[in-house]
């Protein structure tokens, strides 16, 4: 999966990608195979989960993508320097998952649920983009499930205990 964040993205190309959203470059220092991500703990409510942290451009660009699934208790965390309208879409994964952006203060702003890989050649091409209803600055993306199994709603709060 990729950033996908709607910031622009510079135009040194490793690779380009063609999809419904249009033309998106990754930028060459994302080498995919070579992105390693630091860990943390977050709560979404009173539900704690280890995550790893996609805090920079590359790691960002590479998030999920080829990484089985993961279990109830883990997730990958985005975070951003500023709120903005950080889009999202599922390249090269190979299992649905909910998504929850959040604002400064830890408060949901948008969720998608069960939201559909793109693994192959012809799905790359049609691959969903999802774009939250308003600013976030962390986005929380969890196996599909996760949301319902845990009743995670509008209302569900995030607190960031180490990242």
């Amino acid at each position: 999966m990729t950033t996908r964040a709607q910031a622009l993205i510079p135009i040194s190309i490793a690779a380009v990608i063609i999809g419904v959203v249009g033309l998106m470059s990754i930028p060459q220092d994302s080498k995919l195979e070579s992105v390693e991500f630091p860990r943390g703990t977050i709560k979404v409510d009173d539900v704690p989960l280890e995550v790893q942290i996609a805090d920079t451009e590359p790691r960002r660009v590479r998030g999920l993508m080829f990484q089985d699934q993961l279990p109830y208790d883990q997730g990958m965390i985005f975070v951003f320097s500023e709120p903005g309208l950080y889009s999202l879409w599922m390249l090269n994964m190979q299992f649905p998952l909910d998504m929850i952006w959040f604002d400064e203060n830890g408060k949901v702003v948008h969720i998608e649920q069960d939201v559909p890989p793109c693994k192959a050649a012809l799905e790359i091409a049609t691959c969903q983009s999802v774009v939250p209803e308003n600013n976030a600055i962390y986005i929380l993306e969890v196996t599909a499930g996760f949301i319902e199994q845990n009743n995670i709603t509008k209302d569900s709060i995030l607190t960031i205990i180490s990242i």
